[in-house]
C-alpha cells in the first residue's frame, strides 16, 4: 500500500499543477502519465540493455545515434530523462515540447499500433517552463521513494507493487474513478491469479475490460520471470511474446493510452490494445484466445440493442457481470482457461439468467474452482463481496468436481487504509491449487474442500460457498450455576473489604 510520504508526494505533485493553472483532474493524470511514461523509457531502455547482455542477445537502444524528429536530426542521448532533467527550466521546456512529445507520438513506427492510435491526439499541456521544472523535480522524488519503498522489506516480503498503488491513488483522484464499477484490481490479487494460471509461452491471452492492463502487465511480468529462457532464445516466441501474445480491448480512452504506455514500459513492443465494446456486434472474437484473465465492470445494466445478439441467446440478461462471463466463453478456444472476478450475487442469483449461465459453464464446459473472498479486498473503493471463478471451455462438459476455497485475508486490512498485516491466505490458495490431489479428502468444513457436480446440480446450480461449508459447532461447558453463584459472592465481598479500607484510609 502506498506510505503516507509518498502519498503527500504526489498530493504536492497535484499541487503544483493547480498552482501552474491545469486543475481539471483528467488533464493532470494524462500530462502526469506522459512524464512518468518519459522516466519509464529512460530505465526500460537501460533494464533491457543489462537483461540482453545478460542473455547474450543483441539490443539497440532506441535513443542510440542520431533520431530524426519532423525536418530535424538531434543526437538521441538528449532525449533520456536522465539528461534533460538537469537542463535549466527553458531549455528543459523547448527540449520537452519541441523534441521530446514529438519523439514518443510517434516512436512506434507501426502507425497503426495499439500506441500510435491512442498517442495520436496526445497533447503536452504543461503552460510554462517553471511548472515543468517544478513536476519533473517533483517526480523525480516520487520515483526515488517508489524505489526505496519497492525494495523495501515488509512483513517479509518485498513490496512489489508499489508503481500500481501510485496509479491507484491517481485515479482515485478523478471523479469518475470508482464509479460504475471501474475500480482498479489490486495487483496482489492480479498475482495471485495469474500464478494460479501458470500461463505458458504460446499463449493468446486477453483482457476484454483491461483498464490501465494491470492483468495484462502482471502476465507479462510472469512470463518473464518462469519462461525467460524459453520465450527469449527463441526468435519465434519471442515475436510472439512481443507482438500476437496480450489483447486488451477498454472503453476508456485515457486508460486506453496508460495500459498501451504501461505495457510499453514492460517490454512488449506492440500490444494489441484497442477502444471497443468488448459486449457489442463490434467485438467479433471467437475461439480465439487461450487464457482470459478479467475483472469486469459490475455496473448494472446495459441497453439490451448494444449488447451482441450471440450473447444474449447464451444468457438473456442486462447484467454486465452476466453477459461478460457469456463473452469469455465464446472469446475462449476450445482448451481455453479463464480466470475472472465475478460479485457474489453471480454466484447465487435466483434469476432465470444467473441460473442459465451457471448451468452453462457447469454442463457445457469444465468448472474447476471458486474462490470466495472477503467483502473488503476492492476498499475504499467498494465494499461489495465478490469471488474468483476458475474454469476451462470444453464445449461439451467435463465438470466432475469443483474445488472451493474460502479466503478470509489477502494480506491487507479489510478496512479503507488497506494496510499490510500477517494473516494472508494466498500463498495457501496457490499451493492448494496446484496440489489439488491431495484436497480430495479435505471436509467441507476446512478452508478448502471438494464438491460434488451432483450436489452443485440438486442446487440449482448454486456456487456460493455457504451453501456447501459445514460450520463446526464446539460445544462451551460451563460451570455448575452453584460455583458461579459462589465466585460471585466471593467477589463481592472482596469488594466490599475494600470499599471499607478505602473508607478508613480516607477518614486519616
Amino acid at each position: 500500500m502506498i506510505t503516507g510520504e509518498l502519498k503527500n508526494k504526489i498530493d504536492a505533485l497535484w499541487d503544483i499543477f493547480a498552482s501552474g493553472g491545469l486543475v481539471n483532474p483528467l488533464e493532470v493524470i494524462e500530462q502526469i502519465t506522459y512524464l512518468m511514461f518519459i522516466r519509464d523509457l529512460d530505465d526500460a531502455d537501460n533494464k533491457n540493455a543489462k537483461e540482453s547482455a545478460m542473455l547474450g542477445l543483441p539490443f539497440e537502444s532506441i535513443f542510440a545515434g542520431e533520431v530524426k524528429i519532423g525536418e530535424r536530426t538531434i543526437e538521441g542521448n538528449q532525449l533520456k530523462w536522465s539528461v534533460f532533467h538537469d537542463f535549466p527550466a527553458g531549455k528543459m521546456y523547448s527540449v520537452m515540447q519541441e523534441w521530446v512529445f514529438p519523439f514518443i507520438k510517434n516512436l512506434h513506427s507501426d502507425k497503426n499500433s495499439a500506441y500510435s492510435k491512442y498517442m495520436d491526439d496526445a497533447i503536452f499541456k504543461l503552460p510554462t517552463a517553471l511548472l515543468l521544472s517544478k513536476v519533473v523535480d517533483s517526480l523525480d522524488e516520487i520515483y526515488d521513494l517508489m524505489n526505496e519503498t519497492q525494495n523495501a522489506d515488509v512483513h517479509g516480503e518485498l513490496r512489489g507493487d508499489v508503481r500500481g498503488d501510485v496509479y491507484e491513488y491517481l485515479l482515485s483522484k478523478i471523479a469518475q474513478s470508482g464509479r460504475n464499477g471501474q475500480f482498479r484490481t489490486p495487483r496482489h490479487i492480479i498475482r495471485m491469479m495469474v500464478e494460479l494460471m501458470d500461463p505458458g509461452a504460446d499463449e493468446m491471452i486477453c483482457d476484454p475490460a483491461c483498464g490501465t492492463s494491470g492483468f495484462l502487465v502482471t502476465a507479462a511480468e510472469y512470463l518473464r520471470e518462469t519462461r525467460k529462457k524459453e520465450i527469449f532464445f527463441d526468435r519465434e516466441k519471442r515475436d510472439h511474446y512481443m507482438n500476437e501474445m496480450f489483447t486488451g480491448y477498454d472503453m476508456d480512452r485515457t486508460m486506453l493510452r496508460i495500459g498501451a504506455m504501461n505495457m510499453m514500459t514492460h517490454g512488449i513492443d506492440n500490444p494489441c490494445i484497442e477502444y471497443r465494446d468488448s459486449l457489442s456486434d463490434q467485438n467479433t472474437d471467437a475461439e480465439k484466445y487461450s487464457l482470459i484473465l478479467a475483472n469486469p465492470p459490475f455496473k448494472g445494466s446495459l441497453d439490451a440493442d448494444v449488447v451482441a445478439g450471440d450473447l444474449l441467446k447464451v444468457c438473456k440478461t442486462k447484467k454486465t457481470e452476466l453477459l461478460f462471463l457469456a463473452l469469455f466463453l465464446r472469446m475462449l478456444k476450445v482448451g481455453g482457461r479463464c480466470a475472472c472476478i465475478v460479485p457474489d450475487g453471480v454466484l447465487f442469483g435466483s434469476s432465470k439468467a444467473h441460473k442459465n449461465i451457471r448451468k452453462e459453464i457447469v454442463e457445457e464446459n469444465r468448472l474447476e474452482a471458486v474462490i470466495s473472498m472477503p467483502s473488503g479486498v476492492f476498499k475504499p473503493y467498494a465494499g461489495v463481496s465478490t469471488a474468483i471463478l476458475i474454469f476451462t471451455k470444453t464445449g461439451h462438459g467435463g465438470t466432475d468436481k469443483v474445488w472451493f476455497y474460502d479466503m478470509e485475508a489477502d494480506g491487507r486490512s479489510l478496512d479503507d487504509k488497506r494496510t499490510p498485516v500477517d494473516e494472508n491466505d494466498i500463498p495457501d490458495i496457490i499451493h492448494r491449487f496446484k496440489n489439488l490431489e491431495q484436497e480430495q479428502e479435505r471436509s467441507k468444513t476446512d478452508k478448502s474442500f471438494f464438491v460434488e457436480k451432483e450436489e452443485i446440480v440438486s442446487n440449482d446450480y448454486d456456487l456460493s460457498i455457504n451453501k456447501y461449508k459445514e460450520v463446526e459447532y464446539i460445544p462451551v461447558e460451563y460451570p455448575p450455576t452453584e460455583e458461579i453463584m459462589a465466585e460471585i459472592m466471593k467477589l463481592d465481598e472482596q469488594a466490599t473489604k475494600e470499599l471499607l479500607e478505602l473508607k478508613e484510609m480516607l477518614k486519616k
